[in-house]
């Protein structure tokens, strides 16, 4: 039964993300990066980042272009108090460097058998951090770097700055998860990447990483640290 779930839900996130993507080529995004970050988010959030992408990618883009059609400035300054939904993009870029992390580490962590103190979970908790928090660096970048047009040291720092906390609290929420799942609700035998069931629990798990990343995300804006999307 978890296995016939997991697959539709697998399934049904896939195809999210295809049509996201295919919709993209035809009305790609004003910032660049964002063509990777919507697709991505589809293989957690499935048909809910369907959802959340016209309103909050198509539209805004094809506003952002007609604004610099007519000349008119973007203010690419980060906002005192930002909205619900620049929070929730800003941190679909965290999760989407997670998201790619996972699916790589979990594999390689498998194929390889790797373990750290004799535990898989602790394996998966360490290169899932070092892996997830280089690949949001990465997106960050390229979402501060047409935003500030900062040399390319200057721009690392700054990503650096944006994102660390954002990559730590969204790790939180999704290890939380991994230990439920680990310790409780599959302790013997535990699943494996190799099952469909596992990428279920992880994509619940990175939805419950994005939760506990929100709130951080909302403060990195506040403060200036990360850019306002």
């Amino acid at each position: 039964m978890l296995d016939t779930v997991a697959w539709v839900s697998i399934a049904v996130a896939l195809a999210s993300a295809l049509w996201i993507g295919l919709d993209e080529l035809r009305h790609p995004q004003h910032m660049g990066i964002m063509n990777v970050v919507w697709p991505v988010s589809a293989l957690y959030f499935s048909v809910f980042a369907v959802w959340a992408y016209y309103p909050l990618g198509r539209k805004k883009t094809r506003e952002a272009m007609a604004a610099m059609q007519h000349g008119s400035p973007q203010n690419n300054q980060p906002h005192t108090r930002p909205g619900a939904a620049q929070v929730a993009v800003g941190t679909s870029h965290c999760g989407a460097g997670c998201m790619l992390a996972d699916v790589g580490t979990e594999f390689a962590i498998a194929t390889a058998g790797i373990t750290l103190l004799g535990s898989v979970l602790w394996a998966e908790y360490a290169l899932d951090l070092a892996v997830a928090w280089v690949f949001g660096i990465v997106f960050q970048y390229f979402a501060i770097q047409p935003m500030r047009h900062l040399p390319f040291a200057q721009a690392v720092v700054a990503a650096i700055k944006a994102d660390t906390l954002s990559i730590l609290a969204f790790q939180v929420g999704m290890y939380a998860w991994m230990a439920l799942t680990y310790f409780v609700l599959f302790p013997h035998p535990h699943l494996t990447p190799f099952r469909p069931g596992y990428w279920l629990m992880m994509q619940i798990g990175m939805i419950c990483g994005f939760a506990t990343s929100y709130p951080m995300n909302r403060l990195l804006i506040r403060k200036g640290l990360k850019e306002a999307m």
